[in-house]
C-alpha cells in the first residue's frame, strides 16, 4: 500500500467517525464504530470496515442504514476531503472485537480449570 493510500485511509476513517454521528436513520445505532477503511488504488471504491454493537438482525439493519445513507455519506466525504475522486462507498461488518472477547473468555475458562 502505498504512502498516499495510507493517508486517505487515515483521513477517510476519521471524516466517516464524524459524519456517522450526524446520520438520522433509526436503522445505524449511535454505538457504531470505524473500524478500517480500504481504497482502492484508483480511488473509485472504498471498503469500510464497521463495528456495531447488538445482534445479527441489529448489524443487517445497520448495515441496510449505512447502505441508503452512502450518497449522503459520500457528498459529505467529497466536501470535506479534498479528493479528485470521492470513492463509492461499501460497508462491512466488523466482528474482530466480538471474536477477540470470544477468544479472551474461552483462554480464561481454560486458565480456570487449570487452577
Amino acid at each position: 500500500m502505498s504512502v498516499r493510500e495510507e493517508k486517505i485511509n487515515t483521513e477517510l476513517k476519521k471524516e466517516l467517525s464524524v459524519i456517522l454521528r450526524d446520520i438520522k436513520d433509526p436503522r445505524v445505532p449511535s454505538l457504531i464504530s470505524v473500524m478500517k477503511t480500504e481504497v482502492t488504488k484508483d480511488l473509485k471504491f472504498a471498503k469500510i470496515y464497521v463495528s456495531v454493537m447488538g445482534s445479527e438482525e441489529q448489524k443487517k439493519e445497520a448495515l441496510k442504514g449505512l447502505k441508503s445513507a452512502s450518497p449522503f455519506l459520500r457528498r459529505e466525504i467529497s466536501r470535506r476531503l479534498n479528493l479528485r475522486i470521492t470513492p463509492e462507498l461499501t460497508f462491512v461488518i466488523d466482528d474482530s472485537i466480538e471474536y477477540g472477547n470470544h477468544i479472551l473468555s474461552v483462554i480464561n475458562k481454560i486458565n480456570g480449570e487449570k487452577k
